[in-house]
């Protein structure tokens, strides 16, 4: 079973459908505990060899991703898929995957 398809079940099996609008500000939320993880944990960058990210931290933005993916409609793998090539492409064309702006 995919990720995304557990994730809708358990919204399903806990009656947690929510607005797509919400569910984004939850995972903006999750990515800042991710972001204050690295922060604490490198001090605020100055020992990067000193990161420390919490497995269920990731966990969670992981989950609140995939939330938002399926009140989208959206199929995640799809959705991967289409950046994977996106970042190809750059890289084919220009050697670097950032967008350049």
């Amino acid at each position: 079973m995919k990720a995304q398809e557990r994730v809708a079940e358990f919204f399903a099996e806990h009656d947690l459908e929510g607005e797509p609008a919400y569910q984004i500000l939850d995972l903006a939320s999750e990515v800042g505990e991710l972001a204050k993880d690295v922060n604490d944990s490198t001090d605020y960058g100055a020992s990067p060899e000193a990161l420390d990210v919490k497995t269920d931290e990731l966990g969670d933005a992981l989950f609140a991703l995939l939330a938002v993916a399926e009140s989208l409609d959206v199929d995640a793998d799809e959705a991967l898929d289409e950046a994977l090539a996106k970042y190809r492409t750059r890289i084919e064309e220009t050697g670097d995957p950032g967008s350049g702006e």
